[in-house]
């Protein structure tokens, strides 16, 4: 409801040739990453006007589907977004993969040598304080978070909801001390490469396989902007190391997305140019 009050207060989409593309994120760093180099690309090398929103992922999926926004870089399929893109499916296409080797899961610094599946944690709850450290809880993570919590009967914890930013200053402060911690998290993300972790096994398979993340663009893009539609089918990463890479950059004190975004463009121009062709 809150984005449609934000949209609704910009003109209707026109069918002008450079825009507005408007396009719904996350805030995830992942999600951040790969939409600001989506505008960085589209500004700067096709001329076009770029609107972002930041929303829940419901809400994101929801927007996407009624054509209120054009399009999103972040579908993580076949698991953690289904139940949305089920409800949706009929007035979206679904494009890509962007970028693969994706997975959802928990995971716990790899000096806990104690525990490595999920089975493990009741009768170590008192080594985590009973808590596992979440995010948003209109993340599909959390959702599948909720689940494993029940299939793993883990009465002796409790799931704290929180945002990826307070997942992560928890983990920082965890491993600053090296006490144990558990975290629900993803990949790609730039924290397995500034600290060493391990994901728990999940001998259920709860939290799902390894996943791909697709682009998603309204029903009628290809018909009001075909050249724009062109660049998201096109649009991908060489490999999920490459987002890592991006999405470190961001983690930089004083880092700025569109600039770090417009820095990749610059050091990868054949890249870009398989993007806008």
């Amino acid at each position: 409801m809150a984005l449609s009050i934000v949209l609704f207060s910009f003109p209707a989409l026109a069918n002008a040739d450079k825009g507005p593309v408007k396009i719904a994120y996350v805030e995830w760093d992942c999600a951040a990453a790969s939409t600001n180099v989506v505008k960085a690309a589209l500004e700067e090398e096709m001329g076009y006007d770029v609107e972002l929103y930041p929303v829940a992922a419901a809400a994101m999926w929801q927007a996407v589907g009624t054509g209120d926004v054009d399009a999103m870089v972040t579908a993580w399929l076949p698991v953690t977004h289904a139940d949305y893109f089920n409800k949706v499916k009929d007035s979206v296409e679904k494009l890509g993969p962007i970028a693969g080797g994706a997975r959802l899961g928990w995971a716990v610094p790899s000096y806990v040598t104690e525990v490595d599946s999920i089975d493990q944690l009741n009768e170590n709850a008192d080594m985590f304080g009973g808590k596992i450290y979440g995010i948003d809880p209109g993340a599909g993570l959390m959702r599948l978070s909720d689940k494993a919590m029940k299939e793993y009967d883990l009465d002796k914890m409790e799931l704290m909801e929180g945002s990826g930013a307070t997942m992560v200053g928890m983990l920082a402060n965890a491993y600053k001390k090296k006490e144990p911690i558990v975290i629900t998290t993803w990949s790609p993300h730039w924290m397995f490469g500034k600290w060493d972790l391990k994901y728990l096994k999940d001998p259920k398979g709860v939290m799902g396989g390894e996943e791909q993340i697709y682009t998603i663009v309204r029903n009628d893009l290809k018909d009001d902007m075909p050249e724009v539609y062109e660049f998201f089918k096109n649009f991908k990463w060489k490999s999920s190391s490459q987002l890592q890479m991006v999405m470190a950059w961001n983690q930089e004190e004083g880092a700025d997305r569109y600039e770090n975004a417009l820095r990749f463009i610059k050091e990868n121009p054949e890249q870009v140019q398989s993007w806008v062709k």
